[in-house]
């Protein structure tokens, strides 16, 4: 038997979720009145809005499926009750660029991940390449921009 791998994630990604698929659940039935109302025009072969409405439905229970099977899975993490010297899922890690210009980054989830706000997945390059690491150390990341090398100068959990 397969075993299922854990999906680790923060509690604020686990909530984002639940939302996520509350609100796809109670789409539901407007996707269905949309497919009965297209129903209704009648020839199916050339209903452009019966196509649309019975595409849309797919699209929704795939999504519904996906995260219904994330949250199975889901292993939430509190970063607050972590300690140590390593860089580990839900720290916060300060790393100092080449020019010495600080950016910080939370080590988070694969749903959760958002550069842009300073979240980045375990999964990613740079998320791969900080997991055990410690303060002071050197990490090299291979990006399509090129090599990029960091040092980390702080870790918390936050």
């Amino acid at each position: 038997m397969a075993t299922v791998e854990k999906m680790p994630m923060l509690q604020e990604g686990y909530d984002t979720l639940v939302a996520d698929l509350k609100r796809l659940k109670t789409e539901r039935p407007l996707i269905v009145d949309a497919i009965e109302e297209a129903r209704a025009h009648g020839d199916l072969s050339e209903n452009a809005e019966y196509h649309a409405a019975k595409e849309q439905q797919g699209q929704n229970e795939a999504t519904i499926s996906d995260i219904e099977d994330k949250l199975s899975r889901a292993q939430i993490i509190d970063p607050r009750d972590l300690s140590g010297d390593k860089v580990v899922f839900g720290a916060t890690v300060t790393l100092l660029d080449d020019d010495d210009k600080p950016v910080k980054y939370q080590i988070v989830g694969q749903t959760e991940a958002n550069a842009k706000t300073g979240r980045i997945s375990y999964n990613s390059p740079l998320g791969r390449a900080l997991i055990g690491r410690k303060v002071d150390e050197e990490v090299e990341v291979s990006v399509p921009a090129g090599d990029r090398y960091y040092v980390v100068s702080k870790i918390e959990f936050i």
